[in-house]
């Protein structure tokens, strides 16, 4: 309804009111484009452009700005206009006659969900990433012309609104910048459910056979997902689009849109990617509701000048992983046991991690703009100090359904709740919202437990009961030595390719990053593979002596031999009657 309105006002604007926007590639080789934006009817003095410092979907900043050269600025009559630069990001012009036109090259060569990629093969065009704004113009309707290579059989494909073959249009900035663009010389499937358009474009080498097995899995994973909701998104313009792109010049990412999103990756369908690449589809398809449109009201709305943070995302991202392989399972993508199996890895990285001693999910989450897809060149202690809001939530979101199936109840119907009451009506939640919701579906002392301990806190659920209700055995080997060392072949033994973790016997030995393991336990270390086949000799409870070199000088400490921490998740056969019912319907076994 939000759009609806806007798309009114927005063809009942004059021609005088719209921001015109215009790239060429003719370049493409070198990785550049043109652009050329048109900005009329200005009434201050002096403006500002400037590119975007984030990108939706991305919590960091990225200084997008870096890629501009040959930037101009001119009136409605060619005439060159007075540009300074007040900071990093912008640019300040003056002496219009109320029309600027500016033009400027890009250079762009990452294809993934954040950057943009130009070359001969294809234009993959993150918008932000991509086009400057005009400060306080952000309201107004803008048209792009994508002046596509006839000569390399390029065509558009967006959720933007098509005007005619290659002009497009959004309602505002916050709907352009939202939705990224894929050219190139693509296939495409498509297929109708409840009157609206799944598509799938797919840029790569692959062969119309190989897509056609895996635009089964996609549609799959589509209508199983709508069944968690009860229901599609009424997507804008009838219209949802997977922009596709798997070649060995592209990075691995997955970003979610409103109405589409961004598939990229190295694998294509026929070198792995059809068992890979299908799991990042149906976590990106599951954002459609859970992100988009059931949104964090500290998101809303979306700052391109600055980093943005939100405490949700262990609910927006976390939940949302939790039903990534869930639902390839009861599409029969994967098999049961093999989503069994799959969460040994999360569950143990959340369980075994120390990082739970200073932050809970929300205090997790405020994280995201140091660690997705930020960089940093000084050395960083996350490994002790920060779990992943994509793990931490899916392992809460696993024990909250099954917490729930234990009286009859399950996530998925939580989950159509918050639809019917935030996502659908598209108004923003908090995190007392969803404590809310879950009350009235399962009552208020189960939320409140759920939410202080676990959400407000971070202590960890009992999984050995869950899962032993579900079907599942949880065991670990405590006879399975362990020193809590990741080492990496180096000239004269062993170094430790990263910082112990808090706990382990490495950690308490006074050995870190960098350090050259050298000799353990009386034996010369050389190899990972002689110092995996000393470990298995090792009892637990032993204290060994490690000798190793930092700085250039040799030392060393005695170690305290631990029990391996690592738990073993696994379907139980022998499980009763009950338990297989519970797990049955919750993989939805056919």
């Amino acid at each position: 309804m939000r759009l609806l309105l806007i798309t009114l006002l927005w063809t009942a604007v004059s021609y005088g009111q719209v921001n015109h926007y215009a790239i060429s590639f003719d370049n493409a080789v070198h990785h550049e484009a043109e652009v050329e934006v048109t900005f009329p009817n200005l009434k201050e003095l002096t403006v500002h452009v400037q590119m975007s410092r984030s990108s939706p979907g991305r919590y960091a900043i990225h200084e997008f700005a870096k890629n501009v050269f040959d930037f101009k600025a001119t009136n409605s009559k060619g005439k060159l206009l007075s540009v300074k630069r007040p900071d990093p990001y912008s640019w300040e012009i003056t002496g219009h006659d109320g029309t600027i036109k500016i033009t400027y090259t890009l250079f762009a060569n990452r294809a993934d969900g954040t950057y943009s990629q130009i070359d001969e093969s294809h234009a993959h065009l993150n918008m932000p990433a991509t086009f400057m704004f005009m400060e306080g113009y952000e309201h107004r309707p803008i048209e792009i012309n994508f002046e596509v290579r006839q000569d390399l059989n390029w065509k558009v494909a967006t959720q933007l609104k098509k005007i005619n073959d290659t002009k497009y249009g959004a309602p505002d900035l916050q709907y352009f910048f939202d939705s990224p663009t894929e050219i190139g010389d693509y296939q495409l499937r498509e297929f109708m459910v409840e009157g609206q358009n799944i598509r799938f474009v797919l840029h790569s080498n692959d062969t119309a056979e190989d897509f056609d097995t895996y635009w089964d899995k996609v549609k799959a994973i589509v209508l199983e997902q709508k069944e968690v909701f009860g229901e599609l998104p009424t997507y804008d313009y009838g219209e949802y689009t997977f922009l596709a792109c798997y070649a060995p010049h592209v990075s691995g990412d997955g970003m979610e849109h409103r109405n589409s999103t961004i598939l990229t990756d190295s694998e294509s369908l026929a070198e792995g990617g059809m068992k890979g690449n299908i799991v990042t589809v149906s976590h990106e398809f599951f954002h459609s509701w859970n992100v988009e449109r059931i949104r964090p009201a500290d998101l809303q709305p979306f700052d391109f000048t600055a980093a943005n943070m939100s405490g949700s995302l262990w609910f927006a991202e976390g939940f949302t992983s939790y039903y990534t392989n869930l639902i390839l399972a009861r599409a029969g993508v994967i098999s049961s046991e093999a989503y069994v199996e799959g969460l040994n890895r999360t569950f143990n990285y959340v369980w075994n991690s120390p990082a739970r001693d200073y932050f809970n999910p929300i205090e997790m989450s405020y994280q995201a703009p140091f660690v997705d897809a930020a960089t940093s060149v000084d050395p960083v202690n996350r490994n002790n100090t920060f779990i992943s809001y994509y793990s931490y939530g899916s392992v809460l979101g696993l024990a909250l359904d099954l917490s729930l199936r234990q009286q009859g109840l399950n996530l998925d119907d939580y989950f159509k709740a918050v639809w019917n009451q935030f996502g659908k009506k598209e108004v923003s939640y908090s995190i007392q919202d969803l404590e809310n919701v879950l009350a009235g579906y399962a009552g208020d002392a189960f939320a409140k437990a759920f939410f202080s301990q676990y959400i407000y806190n971070s202590k960890m659920p009992d999984y050995q009961n869950l899962f032993t209700n579900a079907g599942l055995t949880i065991k670990q080997d405590k006879n399975k030595p362990y020193l809590g060392l990741d080492l990496n072949p180096s000239e004269g033994g062993l170094s430790i390719a990263r910082a112990t973790s808090k706990g382990t016997p490495a950690y308490s030995a006074g050995l870190n990053k960098g350090d050259l393991i050298t000799v353990i336990d009386g034996e010369a270390i050389t190899t990972v593979d002689a110092y995996n086949e000393l470990v298995k000799k090792l009892t637990v409870g032993q204290t060994i002596a490690v000798t190793y070199k930092r700085f250039g000088s040799e030392a060393t400490t005695n170690l305290i031999v631990s029990a391996d921490p690592t738990y073993t998740i696994a379907t139980d056969e022998n499980a009763g009657i009950k338990a297989r019912k519970l797990r049955k319907y919750w993989l939805q076994e056919k």
